[in-house]
Protein backbone atom coordinates (compact mmCIF):
# COMPACT_ATOMS: atom_id res chain seq x y z
CA UNK A 1 0.00 0.00 0.00
CA UNK A 2 2.61 2.45 1.06
CA UNK A 3 4.54 2.59 -2.25
CA UNK A 4 1.56 2.36 -4.18
CA UNK A 5 0.39 5.82 -2.90
CA UNK A 6 4.44 6.89 -3.25
CA UNK A 7 4.28 6.18 -6.60
CA UNK A 8 0.72 7.50 -6.95
CA UNK A 9 1.65 11.15 -5.35
CA UNK A 10 5.05 10.87 -7.18
CA UNK A 11 3.07 11.24 -10.23
CA UNK A 12 0.76 13.29 -9.36
CA UNK A 13 3.51 15.55 -8.19
CA UNK A 14 5.64 15.24 -11.42
CA UNK A 15 2.53 16.12 -13.92
CA UNK A 16 2.54 19.31 -11.52
CA UNK A 17 5.66 20.65 -12.76
CA UNK A 18 5.30 19.73 -16.17
CA UNK A 19 5.51 22.86 -19.02
CA UNK A 20 1.66 23.18 -19.34
CA UNK A 21 1.06 24.83 -15.79
CA UNK A 22 4.36 26.75 -16.06
CA UNK A 23 4.84 30.07 -17.50
CA UNK A 24 4.49 30.45 -21.19
CA UNK A 25 7.43 33.08 -21.59
CA UNK A 26 11.51 32.63 -19.96
CA UNK A 27 12.78 35.59 -17.72
CA UNK A 28 15.98 37.05 -18.63
CA UNK A 29 17.65 34.62 -15.88
CA UNK A 30 16.33 31.63 -17.46
CA UNK A 31 17.75 32.64 -20.84
CA UNK A 32 20.73 33.55 -19.30
CA UNK A 33 21.28 30.14 -18.13
CA UNK A 34 19.59 29.06 -21.12
CA UNK A 35 22.09 30.17 -23.44
CA UNK A 36 25.49 30.35 -21.52
CA UNK A 37 24.41 26.27 -20.99
CA UNK A 38 24.15 26.27 -24.88
CA UNK A 39 27.79 28.28 -25.24
CA UNK A 40 29.06 25.93 -23.11
CA UNK A 41 27.73 22.96 -25.11
CA UNK A 42 28.85 24.22 -28.56
CA UNK A 43 32.26 26.08 -27.39
CA UNK A 44 32.87 24.70 -24.23
CA UNK A 45 33.19 28.33 -22.74
CA UNK A 46 30.31 30.75 -21.72
CA UNK A 47 28.81 33.82 -23.54
CA UNK A 48 31.69 35.84 -22.80
CA UNK A 49 34.35 33.46 -24.18
CA UNK A 50 35.89 32.07 -20.74
CA UNK A 51 36.50 28.63 -21.46
CA UNK A 52 35.04 26.18 -18.09
CA UNK A 53 34.13 28.41 -15.69
CA UNK A 54 33.54 28.27 -11.83
CA UNK A 55 31.42 31.41 -12.36
CA UNK A 56 29.27 32.73 -15.12
CA UNK A 57 29.78 36.48 -16.01
CA UNK A 58 26.25 36.94 -17.27
CA UNK A 59 25.01 40.37 -17.42
CA UNK A 60 27.32 41.15 -14.01
CA UNK A 61 25.73 39.01 -11.53
CA UNK A 62 27.72 36.29 -11.79
CA UNK A 63 25.88 33.15 -11.77
CA UNK A 64 26.85 29.79 -10.29
CA UNK A 65 28.08 27.23 -12.54
CA UNK A 66 25.78 24.06 -11.43
CA UNK A 67 22.72 24.40 -12.77
CA UNK A 68 24.43 25.73 -16.30
CA UNK A 69 26.74 22.63 -16.68
CA UNK A 70 23.67 20.18 -15.55
CA UNK A 71 21.78 22.21 -18.56
CA UNK A 72 24.41 21.68 -21.24
CA UNK A 73 22.01 18.32 -22.41
CA UNK A 74 19.18 20.39 -23.08
CA UNK A 75 20.36 24.35 -23.24
CA UNK A 76 17.33 25.83 -25.25
CA UNK A 77 14.54 24.02 -22.88
CA UNK A 78 16.45 25.20 -19.43
CA UNK A 79 13.57 24.60 -17.20
CA UNK A 80 13.79 20.08 -17.62
CA UNK A 81 17.05 20.60 -15.32
CA UNK A 82 14.25 22.06 -12.44
CA UNK A 83 11.68 19.94 -13.27
CA UNK A 84 13.72 16.75 -12.86
CA UNK A 85 15.27 18.39 -9.50
CA UNK A 86 12.18 19.42 -8.25
CA UNK A 87 10.69 15.21 -8.70
CA UNK A 88 13.93 13.80 -7.07
CA UNK A 89 12.67 16.22 -4.50
CA UNK A 90 10.00 15.01 -3.59
CA UNK A 91 11.64 11.47 -3.38
CA UNK A 92 14.47 12.34 -1.27
CA UNK A 93 12.26 14.10 1.16
CA UNK A 94 9.86 11.56 1.22
CA UNK A 95 13.06 8.98 2.70
CA UNK A 96 14.23 11.98 4.57
CA UNK A 97 11.16 11.68 6.67
CA UNK A 98 10.50 7.93 6.47
CA UNK A 99 13.72 7.91 8.22
CA UNK A 100 13.31 10.03 10.98
CA UNK A 101 9.77 9.97 11.89
CA UNK A 102 8.49 6.47 9.67
CA UNK A 103 6.58 5.70 6.84
CA UNK A 104 3.05 7.93 8.19
CA UNK A 105 5.23 11.38 8.13
CA UNK A 106 7.22 10.10 5.00
CA UNK A 107 4.03 9.86 3.01
CA UNK A 108 2.13 13.35 4.48
CA UNK A 109 5.69 14.96 3.51
CA UNK A 110 5.87 13.55 0.30
CA UNK A 111 2.23 15.09 -0.33
CA UNK A 112 3.07 17.98 0.84
CA UNK A 113 6.22 18.64 -0.79
CA UNK A 114 4.88 17.19 -4.29
CA UNK A 115 1.74 20.02 -4.25
CA UNK A 116 2.51 22.88 -2.12
CA UNK A 117 2.93 26.42 -3.53
CA UNK A 118 6.83 26.68 -2.60
CA UNK A 119 8.25 23.90 -3.91
CA UNK A 120 5.69 23.27 -7.23
CA UNK A 121 6.19 27.15 -8.91
CA UNK A 122 9.66 26.93 -8.07
CA UNK A 123 10.04 23.09 -9.92
CA UNK A 124 8.55 24.73 -12.86
CA UNK A 125 11.07 27.33 -13.58
CA UNK A 126 14.58 27.36 -14.27
CA UNK A 127 16.07 28.28 -10.95
CA UNK A 128 19.17 27.91 -9.50
CA UNK A 129 17.46 27.34 -6.01
CA UNK A 130 15.31 24.93 -6.93
CA UNK A 131 18.45 22.86 -8.21
CA UNK A 132 20.06 23.52 -4.75
CA UNK A 133 17.04 22.25 -2.70
CA UNK A 134 18.14 19.13 -3.83
CA UNK A 135 21.20 18.71 -3.22
CA UNK A 136 20.39 20.24 0.26
CA UNK A 137 18.26 17.63 1.18
CA UNK A 138 20.62 14.70 -0.33
CA UNK A 139 22.96 16.37 2.35
CA UNK A 140 20.43 16.34 5.14
CA UNK A 141 19.26 12.62 4.12
CA UNK A 142 22.86 10.98 4.00
CA UNK A 143 23.45 13.02 7.32
CA UNK A 144 21.28 11.79 9.56
CA UNK A 145 22.41 8.17 7.91
CA UNK A 146 25.38 8.91 9.03
CA UNK A 147 26.78 8.75 5.61
CA UNK A 148 29.02 11.23 6.17
CA UNK A 149 31.02 11.25 2.96
CA UNK A 150 28.28 11.66 0.67
CA UNK A 151 26.45 14.07 2.58
CA UNK A 152 30.15 16.27 2.45
CA UNK A 153 29.90 15.88 -1.50
CA UNK A 154 26.46 17.07 -1.99
CA UNK A 155 26.38 19.79 0.40
CA UNK A 156 29.55 20.93 -1.70
CA UNK A 157 27.77 20.37 -4.74
CA UNK A 158 24.85 22.90 -3.46
CA UNK A 159 27.14 25.72 -2.68
CA UNK A 160 28.70 25.75 -6.27
CA UNK A 161 24.45 25.88 -6.81
CA UNK A 162 22.77 28.73 -5.31
CA UNK A 163 24.24 31.87 -2.81
CA UNK A 164 21.91 31.15 -0.07
CA UNK A 165 23.68 27.57 -0.18
CA UNK A 166 27.03 29.31 0.50
CA UNK A 167 25.64 30.86 3.70
CA UNK A 168 23.27 28.00 5.18
CA UNK A 169 25.50 24.96 4.47
CA UNK A 170 28.77 26.02 6.21
CA UNK A 171 26.92 27.45 9.37
CA UNK A 172 24.60 24.16 9.60
CA UNK A 173 27.63 21.31 9.21
CA UNK A 174 29.99 23.25 11.52
CA UNK A 175 27.20 23.85 14.28
CA UNK A 176 25.71 20.04 13.78
CA UNK A 177 29.69 19.21 14.13
CA UNK A 178 30.35 21.30 16.92
CA UNK A 179 26.87 19.30 18.75
CA UNK A 180 27.74 15.62 17.67
CA UNK A 181 31.56 15.92 17.40
CA UNK A 182 31.36 13.34 14.88
CA UNK A 183 34.27 11.81 13.25
CA UNK A 184 35.37 12.24 9.66
CA UNK A 185 37.76 10.30 7.61
CA UNK A 186 40.44 11.37 5.52
CA UNK A 187 38.98 10.71 2.38
CA UNK A 188 35.77 13.05 3.26
CA UNK A 189 38.23 15.66 4.71
CA UNK A 190 39.71 15.94 1.75
CA UNK A 191 36.76 15.93 -0.48
CA UNK A 192 35.51 18.77 1.77
CA UNK A 193 38.19 20.98 1.09
CA UNK A 194 38.26 20.41 -2.62
CA UNK A 195 34.61 21.76 -2.71
CA UNK A 196 34.66 24.09 0.44
CA UNK A 197 37.69 25.81 0.14
CA UNK A 198 37.58 27.02 -3.29
CA UNK A 199 34.08 27.91 -2.74
CA UNK A 200 35.30 30.62 0.21
CA UNK A 201 38.10 31.89 -1.68
CA UNK A 202 35.58 32.37 -4.81
CA UNK A 203 33.48 33.85 -2.04
CA UNK A 204 35.88 36.40 -0.59
CA UNK A 205 36.75 37.66 -4.36
CA UNK A 206 35.28 40.62 -6.29
CA UNK A 207 33.30 38.39 -8.26
CA UNK A 208 32.05 36.18 -5.95
CA UNK A 209 30.42 39.21 -3.76
CA UNK A 210 29.03 40.99 -7.01
CA UNK A 211 25.53 39.89 -6.17
CA UNK A 212 25.54 40.64 -2.39
CA UNK A 213 26.49 44.35 -2.90
CA UNK A 214 23.63 44.70 -5.22
CA UNK A 215 21.92 43.42 -2.05
CA UNK A 216 23.24 44.43 0.89
CA UNK A 217 21.57 45.29 3.39
CA UNK A 218 23.46 48.17 3.81
CA UNK A 219 23.62 49.78 0.53
CA UNK A 220 23.42 53.72 -0.63
CA UNK A 221 19.68 53.90 0.63
CA UNK A 222 20.37 52.57 3.92
CA UNK A 223 23.50 55.17 4.31
CA UNK A 224 20.92 57.82 3.71
CA UNK A 225 18.83 56.63 5.93
CA UNK A 226 21.22 56.50 8.53
CA UNK A 227 22.13 59.87 8.07
CA UNK A 228 19.24 61.11 7.96
CA UNK A 229 18.17 59.50 11.61
CA UNK A 230 21.46 60.97 13.12
CA UNK A 231 20.83 63.98 11.82
CA UNK A 232 16.95 64.66 13.27
CA UNK A 233 16.52 61.66 16.18
CA UNK A 234 18.21 61.56 19.69
CA UNK A 235 20.86 59.48 20.21
CA UNK A 236 22.89 60.17 16.82
CA UNK A 237 25.76 57.89 15.48
CA UNK A 238 25.58 56.64 19.18
CA UNK A 239 22.33 54.86 18.19
CA UNK A 240 21.84 55.54 14.66
CA UNK A 241 25.00 53.67 12.88
CA UNK A 242 25.88 50.90 10.00
CA UNK A 243 25.93 48.28 12.99
CA UNK A 244 22.93 49.14 14.66
CA UNK A 245 20.66 49.63 11.29
CA UNK A 246 22.22 46.20 10.48
CA UNK A 247 21.38 44.49 13.65
CA UNK A 248 17.57 45.83 13.61
CA UNK A 249 17.48 44.95 9.87
CA UNK A 250 18.52 41.55 10.05
CA UNK A 251 16.43 41.05 13.14
CA UNK A 252 13.14 42.18 11.26
CA UNK A 253 13.80 39.84 8.31
CA UNK A 254 14.67 36.67 10.26
CA UNK A 255 11.59 36.98 11.87
CA UNK A 256 9.90 37.62 8.76
CA UNK A 257 10.50 34.30 7.43
CA UNK A 258 9.34 31.89 9.93
CA UNK A 259 6.17 34.20 10.31
CA UNK A 260 2.96 32.95 9.48
CA UNK A 261 1.91 36.10 7.07
CA UNK A 262 5.34 34.84 5.05
CA UNK A 263 4.55 31.15 4.87
CA UNK A 264 0.59 30.84 4.82
CA UNK A 265 -0.62 34.12 4.29
CA UNK A 266 0.87 36.41 1.94
CA UNK A 267 3.99 34.94 0.51
CA UNK A 268 6.99 36.45 -1.05
CA UNK A 269 6.43 39.95 -2.77
CA UNK A 270 8.72 38.95 -6.11
CA UNK A 271 6.01 38.30 -8.70
CA UNK A 272 7.93 36.36 -10.95
CA UNK A 273 8.44 33.35 -8.10
CA UNK A 274 5.02 33.48 -6.53
CA UNK A 275 1.05 33.90 -6.51
CA UNK A 276 0.65 37.16 -5.36
CA UNK A 277 -1.07 37.31 -2.14
CA UNK A 278 -1.00 33.71 -1.35
CA UNK A 279 1.01 31.50 1.09
CA UNK A 280 3.95 29.56 0.13
CA UNK A 281 2.06 26.99 1.74
CA UNK A 282 -1.55 26.39 2.57
CA UNK A 283 -3.33 28.04 5.04
CA UNK A 284 -4.90 24.31 6.51
CA UNK A 285 -1.29 24.06 7.25
CA UNK A 286 -0.66 26.69 9.42
CA UNK A 287 -2.22 25.00 12.82
CA UNK A 288 0.34 21.47 11.85
CA UNK A 289 3.17 23.04 11.09
CA UNK A 290 3.82 25.35 14.69
CA UNK A 291 1.88 21.76 16.56
CA UNK A 292 4.81 20.38 14.33
CA UNK A 293 7.30 22.21 16.12
CA UNK A 294 5.99 21.50 19.30
CA UNK A 295 5.30 17.82 18.98
CA UNK A 296 9.09 17.86 18.03
CA UNK A 297 10.25 19.58 21.10
CA UNK A 298 7.92 17.72 23.61
CA UNK A 299 8.45 14.43 22.39
CA UNK A 300 11.03 13.15 19.74
CA UNK A 301 14.62 12.12 20.88
CA UNK A 302 17.18 14.84 21.42
CA UNK A 303 19.37 14.04 18.19
CA UNK A 304 16.59 14.43 15.94
CA UNK A 305 15.26 17.52 17.60
CA UNK A 306 18.38 19.23 17.48
CA UNK A 307 19.17 18.25 13.80
CA UNK A 308 15.62 19.77 12.68
CA UNK A 309 15.85 22.59 15.25
CA UNK A 310 19.17 24.05 14.29
CA UNK A 311 18.04 23.08 10.37
CA UNK A 312 15.13 25.43 11.42
CA UNK A 313 16.85 28.33 13.12
CA UNK A 314 19.88 28.48 10.71
CA UNK A 315 18.10 28.71 7.28
CA UNK A 316 16.71 31.93 7.33
CA UNK A 317 20.05 33.93 7.82
CA UNK A 318 21.15 33.77 4.33
CA UNK A 319 17.70 36.11 3.21
CA UNK A 320 18.19 38.10 6.40
CA UNK A 321 21.11 39.43 5.41
CA UNK A 322 19.89 40.88 1.91
CA UNK A 323 17.47 43.17 1.63
CA UNK A 324 14.08 42.36 -0.32
CA UNK A 325 13.34 39.92 2.85
CA UNK A 326 11.43 37.79 3.01
CA UNK A 327 12.20 36.43 -0.13
CA UNK A 328 10.87 33.17 -1.74
CA UNK A 329 14.07 31.86 -3.35
CA UNK A 330 16.78 32.91 -0.66
CA UNK A 331 14.64 30.95 1.60
CA UNK A 332 15.43 27.60 -0.05
CA UNK A 333 17.49 26.24 2.43
CA UNK A 334 14.10 25.80 4.05
CA UNK A 335 12.89 23.26 2.25
CA UNK A 336 11.75 20.48 2.63
CA UNK A 337 11.66 21.09 6.21
CA UNK A 338 8.54 23.49 6.81
CA UNK A 339 6.56 20.10 4.79
CA UNK A 340 8.19 17.88 7.62
CA UNK A 341 6.99 19.45 10.53
CA UNK A 342 3.55 20.01 9.49
CA UNK A 343 3.50 16.41 8.54
CA UNK A 344 4.50 15.76 12.29
CA UNK A 345 1.54 17.76 12.94
CA UNK A 346 -0.89 16.16 11.29
CA UNK A 347 0.11 12.77 12.35
CA UNK A 348 0.31 13.71 15.45
CA UNK A 349 -3.24 14.88 15.68
CA UNK A 350 -5.00 12.85 13.22
CA UNK A 351 -3.07 9.50 13.98
CA UNK A 352 -4.01 6.83 11.81
CA UNK A 353 -6.68 8.67 10.07
CA UNK A 354 -4.00 10.92 8.34
CA UNK A 355 -4.56 9.70 5.22
CA UNK A 356 -7.73 12.15 4.89
CA UNK A 357 -5.08 14.85 4.52
CA UNK A 358 -3.93 13.34 1.04
CA UNK A 359 -7.15 14.39 -0.91
CA UNK A 360 -7.69 17.64 1.06
CA UNK A 361 -3.73 18.84 -0.08
CA UNK A 362 -4.90 17.75 -4.00
CA UNK A 363 -8.17 19.67 -4.10
CA UNK A 364 -6.13 22.93 -2.39
CA UNK A 365 -3.42 22.37 -5.26
CA UNK A 366 -6.26 22.71 -7.80
CA UNK A 367 -7.86 26.03 -6.97
CA UNK A 368 -4.05 27.07 -6.49
CA UNK A 369 -3.54 26.06 -10.17
CA UNK A 370 -6.42 28.03 -11.13
CA UNK A 371 -5.70 30.90 -9.47
CA UNK A 372 -2.00 30.55 -10.86
CA UNK A 373 -3.62 30.60 -14.58
CA UNK A 374 -5.40 34.54 -13.83
CA UNK A 375 -1.64 35.23 -12.13
CA UNK A 376 0.58 34.01 -15.80
CA UNK A 377 -2.52 36.36 -17.48
CA UNK A 378 -2.12 39.29 -15.05
CA UNK A 379 1.74 39.21 -14.31
CA UNK A 380 3.15 38.09 -17.65
CA UNK A 381 4.97 41.25 -18.13
CA UNK A 382 6.96 40.52 -15.28
CA UNK A 383 7.63 37.12 -17.36
CA UNK A 384 8.79 39.43 -19.96
CA UNK A 385 6.43 37.90 -22.19
CA UNK A 386 6.39 38.54 -25.82
CA UNK A 387 10.28 38.70 -26.27
CA UNK A 388 10.11 35.38 -28.20
CA UNK A 389 7.39 36.41 -30.92
CA UNK A 390 9.45 39.58 -31.39
CA UNK A 391 12.58 37.90 -32.07
CA UNK A 392 10.84 35.45 -34.59
CA UNK A 393 10.26 38.44 -36.41
CA UNK A 394 13.35 40.25 -36.63
CA UNK A 395 15.09 36.75 -36.89
CA UNK A 396 12.07 35.79 -40.43
CA UNK A 397 13.11 39.36 -41.77
CA UNK A 398 16.76 39.89 -40.84
CA UNK A 399 18.07 40.33 -44.15
CA UNK A 400 15.40 42.86 -45.42
CA UNK A 401 16.74 45.65 -43.14
CA UNK A 402 19.78 47.55 -43.11
CA UNK A 403 19.20 48.28 -39.37
CA UNK A 404 17.21 47.00 -36.65
CA UNK A 405 16.88 48.82 -32.86
CA UNK A 406 15.31 47.13 -30.43
CA UNK A 407 14.25 48.72 -27.07
CA UNK A 408 15.98 48.02 -24.01
CA UNK A 409 12.25 49.24 -21.91
CA UNK A 410 12.23 45.34 -20.31
CA UNK A 411 15.51 44.61 -20.25
CA UNK A 412 18.47 42.65 -21.52
CA UNK A 413 16.75 42.11 -24.94
CA UNK A 414 19.98 41.19 -26.07
CA UNK A 415 20.16 37.72 -24.14
CA UNK A 416 16.68 36.92 -25.63
CA UNK A 417 18.13 37.38 -29.36
CA UNK A 418 20.87 35.45 -28.44
CA UNK A 419 18.88 32.32 -26.65
CA UNK A 420 15.82 32.44 -29.28
CA UNK A 421 17.66 33.10 -32.17
CA UNK A 422 19.66 30.97 -31.01
CA UNK A 423 22.82 32.86 -31.96
CA UNK A 424 26.16 31.76 -32.88
CA UNK A 425 28.20 31.39 -29.31
CA UNK A 426 31.41 31.97 -31.05
CA UNK A 427 30.24 34.77 -33.09
CA UNK A 428 27.94 36.52 -30.19
CA UNK A 429 31.08 36.42 -27.68
CA UNK A 430 33.65 38.51 -30.58
CA UNK A 431 31.57 40.74 -31.93
CA UNK A 432 28.90 42.26 -29.70
CA UNK A 433 28.95 45.50 -28.35
CA UNK A 434 29.25 46.09 -24.85
CA UNK A 435 30.60 48.34 -22.24
CA UNK A 436 30.33 47.78 -18.31
CA UNK A 437 28.99 50.91 -15.78
CA UNK A 438 27.51 50.26 -12.60
CA UNK A 439 28.19 47.13 -11.42
CA UNK A 440 26.62 45.82 -14.64
CA UNK A 441 27.55 44.49 -18.27
CA UNK A 442 25.40 46.38 -20.80
CA UNK A 443 25.09 44.55 -24.19
CA UNK A 444 24.60 47.53 -27.17
CA UNK A 445 24.50 45.61 -30.20
CA UNK A 446 24.93 42.09 -32.06
CA UNK A 447 25.33 41.71 -35.31
CA UNK A 448 23.39 45.04 -37.48
CA UNK A 449 20.73 44.60 -34.19
CA UNK A 450 21.48 47.20 -32.05
CA UNK A 451 19.67 47.88 -28.22
CA UNK A 452 18.32 51.31 -27.52
CA UNK A 453 17.09 52.33 -24.09
CA UNK A 454 13.47 52.93 -24.30
CA UNK A 455 13.86 56.84 -23.47
CA UNK A 456 15.89 57.18 -26.70
CA UNK A 457 13.34 55.68 -29.23
CA UNK A 458 11.91 58.66 -30.42
CA UNK A 459 14.77 61.09 -31.09
CA UNK A 460 16.67 58.15 -32.19
CA UNK A 461 18.41 58.95 -35.76
CA UNK A 462 17.29 56.15 -37.64
CA UNK A 463 17.95 54.90 -41.23
CA UNK A 464 16.05 54.32 -43.86
CA UNK A 465 15.87 50.11 -44.44
CA UNK A 466 15.17 50.01 -40.57
CA UNK A 467 13.31 47.37 -38.21
CA UNK A 468 12.31 49.16 -34.90
CA UNK A 469 10.80 46.86 -32.32
CA UNK A 470 9.44 49.48 -29.30
CA UNK A 471 7.43 49.70 -26.50
CA UNK A 472 4.05 51.10 -25.98
CA UNK A 473 5.61 53.73 -24.06
CA UNK A 474 7.86 55.82 -26.24
CA UNK A 475 6.60 55.02 -30.08
CA UNK A 476 9.32 56.09 -32.57
CA UNK A 477 7.94 56.85 -36.56
CA UNK A 478 7.38 54.54 -39.19
CA UNK A 479 5.02 52.26 -40.22
CA UNK A 480 3.20 49.22 -38.19
CA UNK A 481 3.47 45.89 -39.42
CA UNK A 482 2.91 44.18 -35.81
CA UNK A 483 1.47 44.34 -32.32
CA UNK A 484 2.31 41.74 -29.51
CA UNK A 485 0.57 41.88 -26.57
CA UNK A 486 0.62 40.92 -23.22
CA UNK A 487 -1.66 38.03 -22.43
CA UNK A 488 -3.88 40.89 -20.18
CA UNK A 489 -4.78 42.18 -23.68
CA UNK A 490 -2.17 45.14 -22.87
CA UNK A 491 0.84 46.34 -25.57
CA UNK A 492 4.11 44.73 -25.15
CA UNK A 493 6.14 45.46 -28.48
CA UNK A 494 5.11 47.89 -31.58
CA UNK A 495 6.67 46.69 -34.53
CA UNK A 496 7.05 49.37 -37.28
CA UNK A 497 9.63 49.67 -40.17
CA UNK A 498 11.27 52.70 -42.20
Amino acid sequence: MEKILVIIILAIGIVWRLPYFAPTSLNWDEVSLGYNAYSMSKTGADEWGTKLPTIFRAFGDYKLPVYVYMTTPWPLNPRITSIIAGSLTMLISYLLARKLFGKQVGLVTLSLVALSPWTVMLSRLALEANLAILFISLGMLCMVSKKYFWSIIFFGISVWTYNSARIFVPLFVISYWLIYRFKLDKKTLIIGGLLFIPMMVQLLSTIGQARYKKLSLIDDGAIGKINELQATKPGGRLVYNKATYFVATFAKNYISYLSPNFLFIKGGDHYQFSVQNHGLLYLIMFPFFYLGIWTLIKNYKLKIKNLLLLWLLIAPIAGSITRDSPHTLRAIAMLPLPMILSAVGIVSLLKKHYLVIFPIILLFSINYQLLTNNYYKNYSWSWQYGYKEAIQVVKQDYDKYDQIIFTKKYGEPHEFVAFYWPWDPADSAKNKSWDYHDGWYWVNALGKIKFVNDWEMKSYTYQSKTLIIASPDNIPPGKEIKRINFLDGKPAFIIKEL
